[in-house]
């Protein structure tokens, strides 16, 4: 059994001058980034390289549209290495520079997961959520399918993954928080999974623990008090990266997908709506096994029993992100029976890794009882 894949080398700089002159950033280089992001740390250095800023090709998360036009810009700059600084959606994107050579997201998708590597890849985290630089998946809104869907290869791997507290010192609280949660889904799925191993475990638990006491100190403390954990919370992100980048994510993710794609819902919120109510369903089918195992520290973690541990876990959540139904995002009761179709079709790279199977009908009752 595969154990534990562990593809980019990992490094760790205090500061953003610390790794610039670690990595040697050139004219051969292309910086993918957001202006907001790049200017205040990277902008005065004087640096060579080639940069794009995702936003100039439009907003929110990546879409097959946003990423053909990036692909066709970055071809003229016959960049060799693609550095990626910024959150999920430039990450995303950044993977799909590494293995395009012009082709676009259709063609793309067609090929994988027997793509090559065309160019270095280095990612650099801007938030503490997606995990993505240690894992080779790239989520896209796929317009013409009306759904997210993954792009998986071997030749996305980041071949350095690179973590800088510092940049994380001016992310907004709401996207702290929307991205610190999608790393406890991450953590919590990829433990519940059936390819989990006891070294994706232990990366896995030890993430839940240091996130949920991240956010206990915060709730204590004020929000304020996360700058002083952001080191943690990249850490913690990071573990959960290495943990589902070898036993996957589950039925939390394949359900948030039609939500985010049709709704333009941000992935860590869409996660969250949909996080206790998978949960709650797995228990109603299996309580012994891994769910138990999770209860109990999870239980430990919250202070309370194992019986009331979900409903402690949202109370918690709910004072960094308060959640909401279904329907407040848009979402119709039509729409029940055509998402519970598409994770059903569309899904299944996802819903192998859930806890205990589920089918449509189930599917269907998990959006209804959220909605």
């Amino acid at each position: 059994m595969l154990e534990l894949i562990w593809k980019p080398e990992l490094h760790l700089f205090p500061c953003c001058c610390a790794f610039k002159d670690a990595f040697e950033l050139g004219s051969d280089d292309l910086v993918l980034s957001n202006e907001y992001i790049y200017e205040p740390y990277f902008g005065k250095m004087d640096l060579k390289c080639h940069v794009i800023y995702q936003e100039k090709y439009g907003t929110g998360e990546p879409t097959d549209v946003m990423v053909d036009a990036i692909l066709a810009d970055a071809a003229k700059t016959g960049c060799k290495r693609i550095i990626a600084i910024g959150g999920g959606t430039v990450i995303d994107i950044a993977k799909v520079l590494a293995v395009s050579d012009g082709e676009g997201v259709d063609e793309l998708y067609d090929k994988a997961p027997n793509l090559e590597k065309k160019r270095k890849l280095v990612i650099i985290p801007t938030t503490c959520g997606t995990g993505s630089e240690v894992t080779n998946i790239s989520i896209m809104a796929r317009t013409r399918l009306g759904t997210k869907l993954g792009l998986v290869s071997p030749a996305m791997y980041a071949d350095q993954a690179v973590l800088i507290p510092e940049l994380l010192e001016k992310l907004p609280f709401g996207v702290f928080a929307t991205s610190s949660i999608d790393a406890l889904v991450h953590a919590v799925e990829s433990s519940l999974s059936p390819k989990a191993t006891p070294y994706t475990k232990l990366f896995g638990y030890k993430a839940i623990e240091m996130i949920i006491r991240g956010y206990q100190k915060i709730v204590a403390e004020g929000k304020e008090s996360r700058i002083s954990l952001l080191e943690d919370f990249l850490i913690a992100s990071n573990y959960a990266g290495l943990a589902f980048g070898t036993a996957g994510c589950a039925a939390v993710h394949a359900t948030s997908y039609p939500l985010g794609g049709k709704y333009h819902v941000a992935h860590g919120e869409s996660n969250y709506a949909m996080f206790t109510g998978v949960l709650k369903n797995y228990m109603e089918i299996k309580q012994d096994g891994e769910i138990a195992v999770m209860n109990g520290y999870l239980a430990n973690l919250l202070g309370c029993g194992t019986e009331e541990v979900y409903d402690k876990l949202e109370e918690l959540l709910n004072q960094i992100l308060p959640k909401k139904p279904l329907h407040e995002y848009g979402m119709t009761k039509e729409d029940i029976d055509e998402f519970a179709h598409s994770v059903i079709t569309s899904q299944g790279r996802l819903m192998a890794n859930n806890f205990v199977p589920l089918d449509e009908e189930r599917v269907r009752k998990i959006y209804t009882e959220l909605y």
